[in-house]
């Protein structure tokens, strides 16, 4: 039985407040897989690591410092997802090679960013960012994970221009906005946060 899970997850800038608001932010929306683990006894333990290359390397390191943990790496795939494997997307898209003690299970990605959740979740955003939001301004596209990532920052800015909280900014509303989503909502048009929830589930009731 898994007795730890460390997930390291690219994100947060390099300030030290910036990454305990995006951590704070992640705990909220993984909060089901929380409570499940503490349920169960089991520690759980959120890396806000910065860049992705970062991310990458504190998993690696953690492999050798916490071998009894489940270590999960969770970074935003950057481009359509068009292969099987997760680590497979990677290894193409940033040459990193899969360490050989770990399989699928402990790679995740958000498709093709965390922008992508966020636009999953359309009545969490027009609440959070009320007067002067601009629904048109966001895909239609049922499936977040085909929008291009060129396109998902620059609509949430169109969207959120003219609103009080102002255009979105990702270290000033991304750990807001990961605390308000809908779990359900955003799991059902984004398959790979479903995996994300699914697999950590699966590991710990097994």
């Amino acid at each position: 039985m898994v007795k730890e899970v460390r997930i390291y997850v690219e994100g947060g800038g390099d300030g030290k407040n910036t990454k305990a608001l995006i951590r704070q932010g992640f705990s909220q929306f993984l909060n089901p897989l929380v409570e499940l683990a503490r349920s169960q006894k089991i520690k759980w333990n959120i890396i806000i690591c910065g860049s992705r290359n970062n991310a990458f390397q504190d998993f690696k390191n953690a492999l050798k410092n916490h071998p009894e943990a489940f270590n999960v790496l969770l970074v935003d795939a950057e481009a359509p997802v068009k292969v099987e494997s997760p680590w497979q997307h990677l290894k193409l898209r940033d040459n990193w090679n899969k360490p050989s003690e770990v399989d699928d299970s402990q790679c995740h990605l958000m498709v093709q960013a965390v922008e992508a959740w966020f636009i999953a979740d359309i009545e969490t955003l027009k609440k959070f960012y009320g007067q002067g939001f601009k629904e048109n301004a966001i895909s239609k596209n049922p499936n977040v994970e085909t929008i291009a990532k060129d396109n998902l920052e620059p609509s949430l800015k169109a969207a959120t221009s003219q609103t009080t909280k102002g255009e979105y900014h990702k270290i000033n509303h991304a750990s807001k906005l990961l605390e308000l989503l809908d779990v359900a909502t955003v799991r059902q048009a984004s398959p790979y946060c479903d995996r994300l929830f699914t697999t950590l589930q699966g590991k710990i009731e097994t």
